[in-house]
């Protein structure tokens, strides 16, 4: 099976799902606050915590300061220069993220962002929906030679084939994470035969969700699935201001997700047939033939001496009862009996 490795973490089919707790930019700018969110991320039990990379005079022309995105009331020129970290700060929040014990991964939102996270010496590039058909951008970043993460909202497996021929041409291992970009996200919209597709299209991909609804649903039905990764975003309040922070898990959601997705993760797989640990429950719970009046011996077995009951103990099955009627005893059995195969002539 395909995994990818992030740090020391294998990803794929063969390990539990890889939660990635994104607090993105719902620090809103602050050090403080985003220190405040790792600290809760760590609490909760995260594994990788993501942030976003963004350099604005990289990133958007002036033209982004007319464009208000659908969650916001500003401009989304104004809403990153607001929310963005400095180099200093953001080294400063890798270190305090991995003093943690944790995994820091970005989302490098231009090429100045991915120059950035590169001196910094991360692990991994995560790649959002906006970017997937970046292509210029993801080649910037396949140069690197790091792992990837890709959600492919808003595009098609056509796209998306684009971005993967990039990645596979410089030996890039990643992951393709299906997104629905509406925040937050209905669940008529979340769409998790997209995720199936995805599978099917690029076999060799670690596949995922990166999830954008109001609780854990989606990631969780995408584990059974068979998703590798799943990210949503993090906040240690509801409370705080920020675009993303209504779709957001807090600590108690992300520590219930890390939890329950590696329970249904041990529930994926298996063969529809008896366990060895089910004997004890197949032993009452299963019925064998038995005697329900006295029987003489050479006496004909007939639907009004034999019939099937519990315990399943008894030699003769229920499902070989057709198969003795209108056979005969060969020895005299009490009422109450569990035939045996010796019984019968």
């Amino acid at each position: 099976m395909m995994y990818i490795t992030i740090g020391d973490r294998r990803v794929g089919p063969d390990y539990p799902p890889l939660v990635i707790a994104e607090i993105g930019i719902n620090h809103e700018g602050s050090l403080k606050t985003a220190k405040q969110m790792v600290d809760a991320a760590a609490k909760a039990g995260a594994e990788v915590v993501k942030h976003q990379t963004h350099i604005v005079e990289d990133e958007m022309a002036d033209a982004a300061k007319k464009v208000i995105p659908g969650n916001a009331d500003v401009s989304i020129y104004e809403i990153m220069e607001r929310c963005a970290l400095t180099e200093e700060e953001e080294i400063e929040l890798k270190n305090y993220v991995e003093e943690k014990g944790m995994i820091f991964i970005s989302t490098p939102f231009s090429r100045a962002a991915a120059d950035r996270l590169e001196r910094m010496g991360v692990a991994a590039y995560k790649i959002g929906s906006g970017e997937c058909n970046n292509y210029p951008l993801i080649e910037h970043i396949a140069k690197f030679g790091k792992p990837v993460i890709l959600s492919t909202g808003m595009n098609d497996v056509e796209s998306v084939k684009k971005a993967v021929a990039i990645l596979e041409r410089y030996c890039i291992p990643y992951a393709l994470l299906h997104c629905t970009n509406i925040y937050p996200t209905k669940p008529e919209y979340e769409r998790l035969g997209a995720m199936t597709q995805l599978q099917q299209a690029f076999p060799n991909a670690v596949i995922g969700l990166s999830d954008h609804s109001l609780n854990n649903n989606a990631c969780l039905a995408a584990t059974a699935l068979g998703a590798s990764i799943l990210e949503r975003h993090f906040t240690d309040s509801k409370y705080r201001p920020g675009p993303d922070i209504i779709c957001s898990m807090d600590g108690v959601e992300l520590a219930s997700l890390i939890q329950s997705s590696k329970e249904i993760f041990m529930m994926r797989g298996g063969k529809k047939q008896a366990l060895e640990e089910e004997q004890v429950t197949i032993d009452f719970a299963f019925a064998t033939v038995v005697t329900i009046d006295d029987i003489a011996e050479g006496e004909e077995y007939t639907m009004k001496n034999v019939w099937v009951k519990r315990p399943g103990t008894g030699e003769i099955k229920a499902v070989d009862f057709d198969s003795i009627l209108g056979k005969k005893a060969s020895r005299s059995l009490k009422k109450g009996t569990q035939l045996r195969w010796e019984d019968i002539q």
